[in-house]
């Protein structure tokens, strides 16, 4: 068997800082001495030899050999969100919801179970639920902040617990460490889609997370341009379990948007800041409108996990923010989810800066009627038990002057 060979890393100086990393981390410059990273649009890679090809393609020597499993690009973006996250290793997949489907198809067979977060995004919920009930792989959705009913969820075949946090589009956040006790007591692991937070904000696997999703066309990207996604792990969970299944199914990240969620991660950590200080004043001003019923923010001290978010999140509440708008109707009445819902799309259609699209994590400000956009194809009685009303409405802050935002949504609040 042929000694088997490692693909060059970048070479920095010992325990260089997550900024620095966001803008080196990756491969070794080419021969042509390019400062930014080479995009490399090629579908597979020349072999010296008919033995050396042999060698690579059995596992043997390790290098580039096809772009549905090994490309110089995907590998440099691999190696730096992993290094952002603080994880061992990472997995690029074609979207966020294809990193979630290789997790499940890479850990899970029938007869096993999963608990899962009844308040993770509506895809989630159907894929885990519906898609793979279909394979004999049976999932408990549980309250995202009580750990004792994720515990009491436990059985003697869980092999995944699952959760975002923030959550999309209620902002509830998990007590990662408290949940990692209750999956390794159970021989089990625990996943943590930090889409919201990203490793600018928290880090999962410093509170004991086995593995970390990503929805890469999200704040890793930042500018809504390309769809990705990733898996960060162990280099043993992500080459044995995850690797394999990647190399068979080709949930396969192109190259090319490798390559701009690459350049996205060099801005990532100011964006963050920056997008979060605009939703800390815009939920904050939110909170005194009288056409909110409620405000949906950790950074708030009315958030209900307030304490538990500053903790896990670098002292921010991210960029996202949500709140119930006043239906009009009388105080102690029956709720009037039609009601709810043209006083939600008031507001969402009186907007004039503000994007009216489902996607998050954009540069420019977002807004979106979860109900009947990211959560509209669960069932009524999934969106209750989530707490997902009519009358909620998500806006995920961008660099938008905040100033013009708190006009643009009074366009809305002040004319219900």
């Amino acid at each position: 068997m042929a000694t088997k060979k490692t693909i060059p890393r970048v070479t920095l100086p010992q325990g260089v800082r997550r900024d620095t990393l966001a803008v080196r981390e990756g491969l070794p410059r080419s021969v042509w001495g390019e400062n930014s990273e080479a995009l490399f649009l090629t579908s597979s890679f020349v072999q010296p030899d008919a033995a050396t090809a042999a060698a690579r393609f059995a596992n043997e020597e390790e290098a580039f050999i096809y772009s549905r499993f090994t490309n110089p690009t995907v590998t440099m973006f691999e190696r730096r969100l992993a290094a952002l996250e603080g994880t061992e290793a990472c997995i690029a997949t074609s979207s966020g919801m294809s990193a979630i489907l290789l997790m499940a198809m890479a850990l899970l067979k029938a007869g096993d179970h999963v608990i899962c977060s009844r308040s993770v995004f509506g895809a989630t919920i159907a894929l885990l639920g519906r898609e793979f009930g279909k394979f004999g792989v049976e999932t408990t959705f549980v309250s995202q902040t009580d750990v004792a009913e994720w515990r009491a969820a436990v059985r003697p075949n869980t092999r995944l617990l699952f959760a975002e946090s923030p959550t999309n589009p209620l902002t509830e956040v998990c007590d990662i460490r408290a949940l990692a006790g209750v999956a390794h007591d159970a021989n089990a692991l625990l996943a943590v889609d930090n889409c919201f937070c990203t490793p600018a904000l928290q880090r999962p696997v410093e509170y004991g997370a086995d593995l970390i999703i990503h929805s890469g066309t999200k704040y890793l990207d930042g500018q809504g341009r390309v769809v990705a996604g990733a898996v960060c792990g162990t280099e043993q969970l992500i080459n044995e379990k995850f690797v394999p299944v990647m190399r068979s199914s080709g949930m396969t990240l192109s190259p090319f948007n490798a390559w701009v969620v690459l350049k996205g991660l060099e801005t990532l950590s100011i964006r963050m800041q920056a997008q979060s200080q605009r939703a800390l004043e815009l939920a904050t001003w939110l909170e005194q409108q009288p056409g909110i019923e409620w405000v949906f923010y950790p950074g708030l001290a009315s958030h209900p996990q307030h304490d538990l978010a500053m903790a896990q999140q670098s002292g921010s509440g991210g960029a996202v923010v949500s709140f119930k708008v006043k239906s009009g109707v009388p105080a102690g009445a029956a709720p009037d989810s039609a009601a709810e819902r043209r006083a939600a799309f008031h507001v969402i259609d009186s907007t004039q800066v503000c994007s009216i699209t489902a996607n998050l994590g954009d540069t420019k400000t977002t807004i979106t009627h979860p109900a009947s956009t990211s959560h509209g194809r669960l069932t009524e009685e999934q969106r209750q038990a989530a707490g997902i009303t009519q009358g909620l409405v998500r806006v995920a802050v961008g660099l938008d002057d905040v100033e013009d935002l708190k006009d643009d949504l009074l366009r809305g609040l002040d004319s219900l």
